[in-house]
């Protein structure tokens, strides 16, 4: 599968969804732009702070997509950036974003935060990772747990082994919910 075949806004809507269904908040009925708007202006002053207190060099773009605030920082030329864009820093990043917003606004945060392209480099690792695993479980019959990951890489997981020809199903609570690959 390419990686144009996976559309961003259906994943992101999928995963709002697989996040309603784990207990979190679905959004508000009344949520509008400019309130999401106002939720990228409050986190990217929060990114704006952490980023000058680590000396990180970047800029912070905030857009509106799919009914949430979406942040991505990026850098011109050689930066300092990749210290922070490892999918797990980037998660965990978000998680404090949403909270720094959810403090200022009283309500709950669904915002997206990339880091410097982060969100596609984690969907051509998860393609090849998933390509390899559905390789072995045609091979062999078996099915293959993978290891936990968040509700939007599922989501990919999901999508891809289903184009493979193959089943996955989502297992465990919290943070050990994890994908098992399975035969047809």
């Amino acid at each position: 599968m390419s990686d144009e075949n996976l559309n961003e806004a259906e994943i992101i809507e999928t995963e709002a969804a697989e996040e309603v269904a784990e207990g979190e908040e679905a959004p508000k009925a009344g949520e509008s732009v400019k309130q999401l708007e106002e939720e990228g202006e409050i986190a990217a002053d929060y990114l704006e702070e952490l980023l000058d207190i680590y000396d990180l060099d970047g800029d912070i773009e905030i857009d509106v997509r799919q009914g949430r605030a979406y942040l991505e920082i990026t850098a011109n030329g050689d930066s300092n950036l990749k210290l922070i864009s490892d999918p797990e820093t980037v998660e965990a990043l978000q998680e404090l974003t949403r909270l720094a917003v959810q403090v200022k606004t009283n309500s709950f945060s669904r915002l997206i935060l990339d880091v410097g392209g982060s969100r596609q480099t984690r969907v051509d690792d998860l393609t090849r990772i998933v390509n390899k695993l559905v390789a072995k479980v045609k091979d062999t019959g078996e099915a293959i747990p993978m290891k936990p990951m968040s509700s939007y890489e599922r989501k990919i997981v999901h999508d891809l082994v289903s184009e493979a020809g193959l089943v996955s199903e989502s297992e465990g609570e919290g943070k050990e919910r994890h994908i098992v690959i399975k035969p047809a």
